[in-house]
């Protein structure tokens, strides 16, 4: 039997754990919209978004380590994979939306179904944004280290994360939402941009931990590997 017995190896496993974790999660829970007030002084507005924005800062940063240091075809094949994954989370969702609660015991169909039953579209919108997203993500990063070399992380991470998260806001929304005529285009076009602008912010606002994740790791993935255990 042989054993993955490299730290270069468990370190993928763990990232790409993690990474499906926290993209899985995202799907799950973007179907609840959220409100975010904010005040600049006299000025004040009331922005809507969906609540799938919050595990995204993780999984930013999880696919630019991925890039750096795994390539763009790894990054492919696990987007593919959780892609995947995705689909088949949303088919165990659906079964256990068609069977039905415990007559007074735990939640009922109605509460079950009021957090859970996501229509196809949502489900349709999150894949299709998810893997065009990452691929544009994945091509993008390679596009300018190859163009930059070594040099610029803050520009190939920020700025494969501006385009791909465009993409991935318009079209989650306009798939899941608009077509099914859960969402007016007024509420698209008011939606979208937020959504987009808190992704692009949080890109931004996690430069430094993006350089702090690249040293650690490069450091990190040469240290020596260990033999596995008896």
């Amino acid at each position: 039997m042989e054993y993955i017995n490299t730290r270069r190896e468990w370190t993928f496993i763990a990232l790409a754990g993690l990474f499906i974790t926290n993209a899985i999660t995202a799907e799950l829970i973007s179907s609840k919209l959220i409100q975010i007030p904010i005040q600049i002084g006299n000025w004040s507005h009331t922005f809507i978004t969906i609540i799938g924005v919050l595990p995204w800062p993780i999984v930013f940063l999880l696919t630019d380590t991925l890039n750096e240091f795994y390539g763009e075809k790894a990054v492919r094949r696990l987007s593919w994979l959780t892609a995947g994954f995705i689909a088949f989370c949303f088919l165990i969702v659906n079964l256990a939306l068609a069977i039905p609660a415990h007559p007074s015991i735990g939640v009922n169909d109605e509460q079950f179904n009021a957090v859970f039953g996501q229509a196809p579209w949502i489900m349709i919108g999150s894949i299709t944004a998810f893997i065009l997203s990452q691929i544009l993500d994945a091509t993008l990063f390679h596009f300018i280290k190859n163009k930059t070399g070594n040099r610029f992380i803050w520009l190939r991470s920020t700025g494969s994360t501006v385009v791909s998260q465009l993409i991935d806001t318009v079209v989650v929304l306009y798939i899941g939402f608009v077509l099914p005529g859960k969402m007016n285009l007024s509420t698209f076009t008011e939606i979208a941009p937020v959504n987009y602008a808190l992704k692009l912010g949080i890109a931004i606002a996690l430069t430094p931990l993006i350089y702090a994740l690249h040293a650690f790791f490069k450091w990190f993935l040469k240290a020596k590997d260990s033999k596995p255990s008896a």
